[in-house]
């Protein structure tokens, strides 16, 4: 057995979820062993929000250096409480794999994805393995570098039952697992999280729709739903990948201007509704079962539409539930991911998915920073 950390802070920019978890030694998941989320500092989640949401922020290189740094020792500190918390030496753990806070991703373009948090910081204020930087090979290889977890659903999800893994973070992603197609399908299928969150910090001052209340006191306007739906992204073939930078209040205004002007709660609805339909739209037909993870389950209005959505789609076979009942509680899955993708570099296996990011071959992701004083 093998103890590997995960460090995870998603297109939420809520903070940093650490997992602490135990694998055999052929690198699959037997045990969440201890968690901890940390959540950012008020001044750094509004900064890093206003720069993953628009490709043409201007940063100074000393404030990029600064928050690289800013960012790392709240990864360091994340790490350094999970240890603390489960009683275990830096010693015991093989790697700490550290997604970093994606703050620019255009694999189309500028043909590159980064992420803050450096981990030479993670490695120094900790003592670990770091693992770090998964993206930019994907991408140098012609992928879109995401989504990442693909290849870790499959082998901690899959199973006789033709089934979809939903991650519903900032932006929402699919994987379509092995056993309903030729091989693992995966992509980034719309906004998640992202515009419901920045409506309802508009409206109500918190990050987030606690409990989906502000959605549960409004009604879908079919007609804001239907001009959102009608954006290119949805109905273009994976490989695909997206990001705030693309999902916000500007495409919203794009989209259908004046939208603002309608009930606060009727929008929220919309939104919501939006999420729910953008991910049922892409599942598989023949799908079964969808196991869902990410903070959107925590929505109960947005998991009511999307078993909705997923009944008119589907019919009445399919069965919406967390991945909670696969072992595996909703909110972790990701944290839990980038351990595994920790120790798929540590032992310089694959850890990208060629069929998810369009890559041109098989490739080992990240580099690897120590923590650990040299030998004597």
């Amino acid at each position: 057995m093998r103890l590997a950390i995960g460090l995870m802070s998603g297109t939420s920019v809520d903070g940093i979820d650490a997992a602490l978890v135990r694998f055999d030694t052929d690198t699959r998941f037997q045990a969440l062993e201890a968690t901890y989320s940390l959540p950012y500092p008020d001044g750094l989640r509004r900064t890093l929000v206003g720069l993953g949401r628009a490709h043409d922020a201007h940063i100074g290189l000393h404030e990029w250096a600064a928050l690289d740094v800013a960012v790392g020792e709240q990864f360091a500190q994340a790490a350094n409480a999970l240890l603390q918390k489960a009683a275990i030496a830096p010693t015991q753990v093989a790697v700490l794999g550290s997604h970093g806070q994606t703050v620019f991703h255009d694999p189309r373009g500028v043909r590159s994805s980064l992420q803050l948090g450096d981990p030479n910081v993670i490695a120094a204020h900790t003592g670990l393995t770091v693992a770090a930087d998964f993206r930019r090979m994907d991408i140098a290889l012609g992928g879109e570098g995401a989504p990442l977890v693909p290849a870790f659903h499959q082998a901690t999800f899959g199973s006789a039952q033709p089934t979809a893994v939903v991650n519903i973070g900032g932006i929402a992603n699919i994987t379509q697992l092995a056993d309903i197609a030729d091989h693992v399908c995966g992509f980034d299928c719309g906004p998640g999280n992202a515009l419901m969150d920045e409506w309802a910090s508009h409206h109500t001052g918190q990050p987030f729709d606690a409990e989906g209340a502000l959605a549960a006191r409004g009604r879908v306007l079919q007609p804001l739903l239907e001009a959102w739906l009608a954006d290119a992204y949805f109905s273009r073939p994976p490989p695909k990948s997206t990001g705030r930078a693309q999902f916000n209040s500007t495409w919203l205004d794009q989209r259908t201007p004046g939208w603002q002007q309608h009930n606060a709660a009727d929008v929220q609805a919309s939104l919501c509704a939006l999420t729910a339909r953008t991910i049922t739209e892409a599942l598989a037909p023949g799908t079964e079962q969808v196991l869902v993870c990410g903070g959107g389950t925590a929505n109960p209005v947005l998991m009511r539409m999307l078993g909705e959505a997923a009944l008119a789609r589907l019919g009445q076979g399919v069965r919406i539930e967390t991945t909670d009942r696969a072992g595996l509680p909703a909110q972790w899955v990701e944290a839990v991911a980038f351990a595994w993708l920790g120790l798929q570099r540590l032992d310089r296996r694959a850890g990208n998915c060629l069929p998810v990011t369009g890559a041109q071959r098989h490739a080992v992701l990240g580099g690897l920073y120590e923590g650990r004083p040299p030998r004597t």
